[in-house]
């Protein structure tokens, strides 16, 4: 496969097998998400063909899919169940002539449809999907919400819900996380570890692959490469091979290098020219071992300005949302001293992306106030890839927020970023969800600030690349508030931790 000025696999294949959890990695951009767009037939490859098993279910979470308008989330999920439903309601129509004929074949064949329906456990249904309600937090959204008046990603949410509900032989997951939190997605992980079917997933969520995936599929260099295992096994394995074929590239470029001086010396001789001859044969049917190609990592710097004060940022009694009759949040009272590094958990939906916009006075508080130092410089990361444009490039978008900076110094931000030098003249709807994060890191290390406030920065990014992001955050002198779900981002480095439900609740209390 490749598009107009970028090639992503050449010869490129695997095998799924049955009971295979797979996770498909792979940095930014290098084709994972397109190779599940012609997994699903969604893209044609230019060469080669995907072959599905006869009559197999595949079941594949589709963020853009088509919902009849007006659809309420309980009963978008019951849709899961539309050929049973159609069953009972065929049998139920044989039953009701039955009755009126007495015909035995008719009978039989309502009898048919029960044991279909006692087969696929139809009478558990709800049962099924409360647990699945329950299970991804879809009970704070309400059963009766209605799907087009939803955020982005709850209507994920669903989606993913819906998906889980059927009963697929192979499901294809494409950052199933994103939108969930700590205890949703351990109830995701537990899910999968006992679906009995295959499963592709594409995550950067590595810790959630650590606990589902038995196998790795590794994109990269036009590619695709399978390791037994789950994450950190397959990395170990990649890293081994790599090391393996660069011991047996230098040892080749010894023999090589050797073998040419001996040709340039004896072959003008005449004793010793049949024995040079033979080893310019040697040399030219010789396979070449090549040396293991490595990506060009990203490096972020935040640059720094002295906040010359003590404190950084006080709230009391915060309260915070869209609506003052419905906030999100009860009354949040926390205080930050320069130079902390602080991270804000809690449940999916319970408002600490809407407490920062609060903070940043992006929307106003119901009751309570906040105030950063006055001499506080912030700089914030905004989970959402929404552009005004998203037909510019990154470059377009670079010199329209920093007219003055050459584009020579625009250019060289985006390359240390990872955005080399096709890409930062491509338009942003055609990157990658990854490749647009580091557009906005790049952005960032443009402003000089001493206050970091960064909400889901890793979500769409590649191990590589979260691993400058956290090296770039340790290094920086300011204070820090993140969101994250990824524990292993922040674990062992960060000053503190506060789930923003429970301190809400604990000053509830105190107020009672």
């Amino acid at each position: 496969m490749a598009y107009a000025d970028k090639k992503l696999y050449t010869d490129a294949e695997f095998t799924l097998e049955k009971g295979e959890h797979v996770g498909i990695v792979g940095q930014n951009g290098a084709g994972k998400s397109t190779l599940i767009r012609i997994l699903t037939g969604a893209v044609l490859p230019i060469a080669g063909r995907i072959e599905w098993k006869n009559n197999i279910q595949i079941g594949y979470l589709d963020q853009y899919a088509d919902i009849p308008s007006g659809m309420s989330l309980i009963d978008f999920l019951h849709t899961a169940y539309n050929d049973l439903y159609a069953k009972e309601k065929k049998m139920t129509d044989l039953y009701s002539k039955y009755a009126e004929t007495v015909d035995d074949h008719l009978l039989e064949r309502a009898t048919r449809f029960q044991n279909e329906l006692d087969a696929a456990d139809f009478y558990s249904i709800d049962n099924n999907v409360e647990q699945v309600i329950t299970g991804l937090g879809l009970d704070a959204i309400g059963r009766d919400h209605i799907i087009s008046e939803m955020s982005g990603g709850q209507r994920a949410k669903i989606i993913l819900a819906k998906l889980l509900l059927e009963s697929n032989d192979v499901i294809i997951l494409d950052e199933p996380t994103n939108y969930l939190d700590v205890s949703h997605i351990k109830w995701l992980e537990g899910y999968i570890q006992n679906y009995e079917g295959a499963a592709l997933i594409i995550s950067h969520d590595f810790d959630f692959l650590n606990n589902v995936a038995n196998v790795i599929l590794d994109v990269s260099f036009n590619t695709l490469t399978k390791y037994r295992g789950n994450f950190d096994q397959a990395m170990r394995q990649k890293t081994e091979k790599a090391e393996q074929q660069l011991r047996a590239y230098n040892k080749q470029q010894e023999v090589i290098k050797k073998t040419k001086t001996f040709i340039q010396k004896n072959k003008a001789r005449a004793s010793t020219t049949g024995r040079a001859k033979s080893r310019e044969k040697m040399l030219a049917h010789m396979d070449i071992i090549s040396a293991p190609q490595t990506n060009p990592k990203a490096t972020f710097t935040f640059p720094y300005v002295d906040s010359q004060s003590t404190d950084a940022l006080k709230a009391e009694r915060l309260v915070v949302g869209y609506d003052p009759s419905k906030p999100v949040l009860n009354p949040v009272t926390f205080s930050m001293s320069a130079g902390d590094k602080v991270v804000f958990t809690g449940f999916n939906g319970a408002g600490k992306s809407t407490l920062i916009k609060t903070l940043l006075g992006i929307l106003p508080p119901i009751s309570g106030k906040s105030k950063f130092s006055p001499s506080a410089k912030t700089n914030y990361f905004d989970q959402d890839l929404i552009w005004d444009d998203d037909k510019k490039t990154p470059l377009q978008i670079m010199q329209a927020v920093y007219p003055l900076e050459a584009q020579r110094q625009l250019r060289q931000r985006l390359g240390a970023a990872g955005i080399n030098a096709d890409n930062a003249t491509k338009q942003m709807r055609l990157l990658s969800g990854g490749e647009q994060t580091k557009v906005k890191l790049a952005l960032m290390e443009l402003t000089p600030s001493n206050f970091l406030i960064l909400d889901e920065p890793t979500n769409h990014l590649d191990e590589t690349t979260k691993i400058a992001l956290k090296k770039a955050i340790q290094r920086y002198d300011g204070s820090l508030i993140l969101v994250t779900h990824e524990k292993s981002f922040y674990d062992g480095w960060i000053d503190k931790v506060l789930d923003i439900a429970s301190m809400s609740k604990m000053e509830q209390g105190t107020e009672e």
